[in-house]
């Protein structure tokens, strides 16, 4: 699957620039969310190709919208990487149980994205 437009989820604005910036270098087209909630609707409206979501958000965190993403026929195949700073091997795992494609550990580097970008 070509990667054409990705989904970029953070409560945080310096993050969420940062991300962003870091995927639209890979040419991409780049929609963002600030919540869980937001991330559901804009999947469903924008159909992203990739999600890179963050975990710890209000209303609603990055695992619980990764389950509702993946219990729907329309948005469950669309891949989804963990962008946290929750770096226990406990969170890595709960990610992967959750439907996470991946998982990215801030600080992260512009290459850790690039590269789930480019092989995902």
């Amino acid at each position: 699957m070509t990667i054409k437009k990705v989904l970029c989820v953070d409560d945080s604005h310096t993050d969420l620039v940062n991300i962003k910036k870091i995927v639209m270098g890979t040419g991409r087209f780049v929609v963002t969310a600030t919540n869980g909630k937001e991330a559901i609707e804009m999947t469903k409206s924008e159909k992203p190709d990739l999600i890179f979501m963050d975990i710890n958000m209000p209303d609603m965190d990055g695992f619980a919208a990764t389950r509702a993403l993946k219990k729907n026929p329309m948005t469950k195949d669309i891949p989804v990487v963990f962008v946290t700073s929750k770096d226990q091997k406990a969170d890595k795992m709960w990610g992967q149980m959750q439907g996470g494609s991946g998982y990215v550990v801030k600080p992260y580097t512009s290459d850790d994205i690039v590269r789930l970008v480019n092989t995902l």
